[in-house]
């Protein structure tokens, strides 16, 4: 009987320790903590909270997003935190006393995001381009249909230790950053990028690492225009650098019949060039011509179509933005 309470209160002893392993408390930034939990349901944790060395001997007490919490008393506490019930606590001189600090408590559920939409499979939830080589880069990103509160606490983008600065967008949905790197030198280390974004208290972070060479998008091209319905000829994008032998576009061009969209898999015609131009051999007078271009050397990612809309003797030139 009595080994018998001997195992029974070491496996109590070996899952309380187990329990206690599961979670990890961060400091993410200034005033911020972050509890990492492997799940949500079910948690209670103790999370020390300090109000600061030089409030060591003084009457502290503390309040919960605004809301007095008679049971914290003093400079150091224990929160409890249960499940996603994190929140801002601020600490002050005395119960009516003046405001002395604050810890805001995330929660960041392991290997679960709710916060944004997958993009794809492929893709994951950031989408990330460039137009060029000149380091500027933008990153993009669709909130949950329950989420739209959600907002950006930090971005992190960084290359071989060196920081690369970002700035988010008013409506939180994308950021634009800029690499300092000359665009002439050889890549030879990946941009790491990680956007820590809230709802709540609940925090997910999300990362993405690249060369730019892989996210590089030609933007539209420039200067279409079809000469005596016999060549289609167009220009690069105004963005892309320069000299154009040195940086240099391949292009596809995709014919179409004129009640399809340049995205359509049936075709008329459907070809790769590395010159700027296309010869028109087909009798038919109404069709769309498509063209985009990707970088020759890298083959990276197709830039967006731009196109001409034939009909007869009538010409409608345009394009279609680049997908965020």
């Amino acid at each position: 009987m009595l080994s018998l309470l001997l195992v029974l209160l070491c496996a109590s002893l070996c899952s309380a320790s187990s329990d206690s392993s599961q979670h990890q408390i961060e400091t993410l930034m200034d005033n911020v903590l972050v509890l990492r939990l492997p799940n949500e349901e079910g948690s209670m944790v103790f999370v020390p909270l300090t109000c600061g060395e030089a409030y060591q001997n003084q009457p502290v007490t503390w309040k919960k997003n605004g809301v007095e919490v008679p049971a914290l008393q003093g400079n150091q506490v224990k929160v409890p935190v249960e499940e996603m019930n994190g929140g801002n606590y601020t600490c002050h001189l005395g119960p009516d006393g003046e405001y002395l600090n604050h810890t805001v408590i995330m929660i960041q559920v392991e290997n679960r995001t709710v916060i944004l939409k997958e993009k794809s499979p492929q893709e994951g939830h950031i989408r990330c381009s460039a137009p060029n080589y000149s380091g500027s880069f933008q990153c993009s990103w669709t909130k949950a249909q329950y989420r739209s509160d959600a907002a950006v606490l930090l971005v992190k983008a960084e290359r071989h230790l060196e920081n690369i600065p970002c700035v988010v967008a008013a409506d939180g949905s994308s950021i634009q950053c800029q690499d300092a790197s000359c665009p002439f030198k050889e890549e030879q280390h990946r941009i790491a990028l990680s956007i820590y974004i809230y709802s709540y208290s609940r925090l997910e972070e999300y990362t993405e690492t690249f060369y730019l060479r892989d996210i590089v998008r030609p933007e539209n091209l420039q200067n279409l225009q079809i000469t005596d319905g016999k060549e289609f000829s167009w220009s690069y994008p105004d963005s892309w650098e320069k000299p154009c032998s040195f940086f240099s576009l391949q292009f596809q061009v995709k014919v179409v019949h004129n009640d399809d969209t340049c995205h359509s898999d049936r075709h008329i015609r459907l070809h790769d060039t590395d010159d700027n131009k296309f010869e028109i051999d087909f009798k038919t007078k109404r069709y769309i011509i498509c063209v985009r271009a990707q970088d020759k050397h890298t083959r990276g990612p197709f830039g967006p179509w731009s196109y001409c809309s034939v009909n007869r003797n009538t010409v409608n030139c345009s394009f279609l933005k680049l997908q965020p």
